[in-house]
């Protein structure tokens, strides 16, 4: 399939030694190792491009005005809770800040799962039916096994990288799945699970980037198979149809729209044998590790890794420009 090319649709004016820019990194979330490999990878690329790069490791509280004052740019590498659920964002809107990738509300919506997909059916974009279930709830556990399974997944509400996400197949394994969660926090959510083919849509600017099966050898695509095996293939050359992955890709920018997200988002989507594909999750903030997809799908379309972040660097100060 031939997509529209991302060239035009980016501001390439970021000169070497003319920005001081700022990668937040670390943070304070289950998936603070993760970040810390995305934000020192964003560092090195843009450090290697000439830039003015400081690594930053943040917690909430450390940032304030004299921390971002001196930063022409804020990258945002956090993932997980603090981070990418809109705090940090707001934080650096209060400071008036320039900063990569979505701004509060977006950032809030995406992260908490069950807003973002009461928003898809507002919309009208497909995604897998589901129920919340709050702590304690065993009715409400087994009205949603007699609803949606026998094949579910149970999710934390606001976690990423696929943390404390579980498939069963019955009752009883649906109770201990909730039981764990509920430790730490109030709500689960119950999710019917989409039997099919998954792909990923990295959303650019207005545009997509190429889109990206994944296959893990046997079981689902946990923590594990994201970051750690090297068994996973990313497949570009996945066979489907025009017609099917024009589907995948108009779904996809429907839920980054839909959300109000901006710069760069990661859309997940599950794409059933038959009928329409089922938007999982929106990531605002996608990993930029070695295992990371949208890295993967900017070399596809012929950007290197480093004019990724630089144009994310520009977006933002082009978006700060407009500000004032």
């Amino acid at each position: 399939m031939t997509l529209p090319s991302v060239e035009s649709d980016v501001d390439m004016s970021v000169k070497p030694g003319t920005l001081t820019i700022g990668v937040f990194l670390g943070g304070c979330s289950r998936e603070r190792p993760v970040s810390l490999e995305s934000g020192r990878a964003v560092a090195e690329a843009l450090r290697g491009l000439g830039h003015d790069v400081r690594p930053l490791d943040v917690r909430p509280g450390a940032v304030d005005a004299d921390l971002v004052g001196g930063l022409d740019v804020v990258f945002l590498a956090l993932h997980g809770a603090w981070g990418e659920d809109g705090q940090v964002q707001a934080k650096l809107d209060a400071l008036g800040a320039c900063y990569t990738f979505s701004g509060p509300e977006a950032s809030r919506l995406a992260m908490d799962k069950v807003l973002a997909k009461a928003r898809f059916s507002e919309r009208g974009i497909p995604t897998p039916a589901f129920r919340v279930a709050a702590r304690g709830d065993e009715a409400g556990l087994a009205d949603a096994f007699d609803r949606l399974g026998p094949h579910l997944v149970t999710k934390p509400v606001c976690e990423g990288s696929s943390i404390g996400v579980s498939m069963v197949d019955s009752l009883e394994a649906l109770r201990r799945a909730a039981e764990n969660l509920w430790a730490q926090d109030e709500r689960v959510l119950v999710e019917r699970r989409v039997l099919g083919r998954e792909f990923t849509v990295g959303v650019f600017g207005r545009l997509s980037l190429p889109t990206i099966e994944i296959r893990t050898p046997g079981g689902w695509y946990d923590y594990h198979f994201k970051y750690i095996s090297d068994r996973t293939e990313y497949v570009f050359d996945h066979g489907l149809t025009t017609e099917r992955e024009t589907r995948v890709i108009e779904v996809a920018l429907a839920a980054h729209e839909a959300l109000g997200c901006r710069d760069l988002s990661r859309v997940d989507v599950m794409l059933p044998e038959e009928g329409e594909p089922q938007v999982l999750e929106v990531n605002t903030i996608p990993g930029f590790t070695s295992h990371s997809l949208i890295p993967k799908a900017a070399a596809r379309a012929g950007i290197p890794f480093g004019r990724l972040c630089e144009r994310l660097v520009a977006m933002a100060r082009r978006r700060a420009r407009r500000k004032s």
